[in-house]
């Protein structure tokens, strides 16, 4: 039989294909059911991503709709705080542009203004108001451009009137009430009398500067007040540590500022064209004793039964010319009358810093004095605790207390304590201040402290400085 001949396979042949088929069949089976498996598996893993992602979908939808929602309030919300800022902004700015102005406030009892005013009455008062604007206008420390200036003056009128008629400052009493008057006709300008009561005065002034100093419009206040320590501490009060405040506010100076108001830090100004830079003195006390001196010295008398008054109009005219008398001729000692009496006139110091006179003076064991200053930061002795005791700071005081110094030791810690500045120099009335009002370390006209605390005026006239800064 042939090869091709379908008669010629066996049937064995067909039973081999047929097993072919069912071995092909099989691995295309387990092909589908691994196909089918993993389809599953992939459709699970999937499903589950889905709901995951479509829930992390719905959270950032509604995060989204809430973001939108919350930047459209703020944005409303800037754009009315825009448009408030707006007014506000023109609310401030435009009295500050319109109505601006200097405020000037002085305590007339301590603030003088010169004699040649005073006493000119009505017109000097006129004239003393023109110099004053001219002088705030001018002064390169003072913020006055295109500004109205107030000026309101509180006074005792009657205890003033007084104090400058002894001063020789008033020829009549009444040309202070004239000059009132006449400072009185500029605009914005009040001398006020507020009576006898000092503390009125005090509170007025600060008060009033309470008010302005918050007004805006307000550019500069300018305070007369350098004469008196109680105003320390109400610049203090007003300006409260505000840097913008306390540039805001000048001292004006006439009599030297005291150093409870130099403390502060104000800038000081002076206008001494206007006001007097001395303070008030009972010159006919002065002239009194002048008198008084010239009186006593020029005639000295005895009483004895035999001899006549001698006096320097009887010397003189009984001596002979040459040589020309011009004292008092002693008395021999025999001839002297028990009577006759020296009055001999306390020394008077060679200098007077002021109202306090001079501190005493403090004697001094240079080795005691070096062993205290030897002393250096928390070691050092508290000056209140031995010189004034007991400290009123107690445990929180950082200096020491458990020590039992010697008088020499005392002397030291006081000498040193009289080294600084006491804030009310010669107007301090406080007995036992331990501090210096006058500067201790002046030996034959030198200061001799290179660090010198004190002022030029709390030095005696002519003092040479080692401290060139003070």
């Amino acid at each position: 039989m042939a090869m091709g001949d379908p008669r010629a396979t066996s049937i064995m042949d067909f039973v081999q294909r047929y097993r072919d088929y069912e071995g092909r069949r099989d691995l295309t089976h387990e092909l589908i059911k691994d196909l089918m498996i993993y389809a599953e598996q992939v459709e699970s893993t999937s499903r589950v991503e889905n709901g995951r992602l479509i829930q992390q979908l719905r959270e950032a939808t509604m995060d989204l709709e809430d973001a939108t929602k919350s930047r459209r309030q703020l944005q409303h919300r800037l754009q009315d705080l825009e448009e408030r800022i707006g007014y506000v902004s023109l609310d401030n700015s435009n009295p500050k542009n319109r109505n601006p102005y200097v405020l000037v406030l002085i305590d007339g009892d301590g603030l003088i203004f010169r004699q040649q005013f005073m006493q000119q009455g009505f017109e000097g008062g006129r004239r003393a108001a023109i110099e004053l604007v001219k002088a705030i206008t001018t002064d390169p420390l003072i913020n006055a451009d295109e500004a109205q200036i107030f000026v309101r003056i509180n006074a005792n009128l009657s205890g003033l009137k007084r104090a400058l008629k002894r001063d020789g400052s008033l020829t009549t009493e009444d040309d202070l009430y004239d000059f009132v008057a006449g400072f009185n006709q500029a605009s914005y300008f009040d001398f006020v009398d507020v009576g006898t009561e000092k503390e009125i005065a005090i509170h007025k002034l600060k008060d009033t500067a309470l008010f302005h100093i918050e007004n805006s419009s307000c550019k500069q206040i300018i305070m007369g007040i350098s004469h008196d320590p109680a105003y320390g501490p109400i610049l203090d009060e007003i300006i409260r540590g505000d840097i913008n405040k306390q540039e805001r506010i000048k001292v004006l100076e006439g009599c030297p500022t005291v150093r409870a108001v130099v403390a502060i830090g104000t800038e000081i100004v002076r206008f001494q064209d206007v006001f007097r830079s001395d303070k008030l003195t009972d010159r006919r006390t002065v002239s009194s004793h002048s008198v008084h001196s010239v009186q006593s010295g020029s005639s000295i008398s005895t009483s004895t039964s035999g001899l006549p008054n001698i006096s320097y109009a009887t010397v003189t005219q009984k001596a002979s010319p040459p040589p020309q008398i011009t004292l008092p001729i002693p008395l021999a000692p025999k001839t002297t009358n028990s009577s006759l009496r020296v009055v001999k006139q306390p020394p008077k110091p060679a200098w007077n810093p002021g109202p306090r006179g001079l501190d005493a003076p403090i004697p001094l064991n240079s080795v005691a004095l070096e062993t205290i200053k030897k002393r250096k930061d928390n070691n050092k002795l508290c000056n209140n605790h031995f010189l004034r005791g007991p400290c009123a700071k107690g445990d929180e005081c950082c200096f020491v207390h458990d020590y039992a110094p010697n008088k020499d030791e005392k002397n030291a810690i006081a000498f040193l304590a009289r080294l600084n500045p006491c804030t009310n120099g010669q107007d301090c009335d406080v007995d036992n201040c331990i501090y210096g009002h006058h500067c201790p370390s002046v030996v034959n006209g030198i200061c001799t402290h290179p660090f010198c605390k004190f002022r030029p005026e709390e030095h005696p006239p002519g003092t040479k400085l080692r401290n060139t800064k003070i």
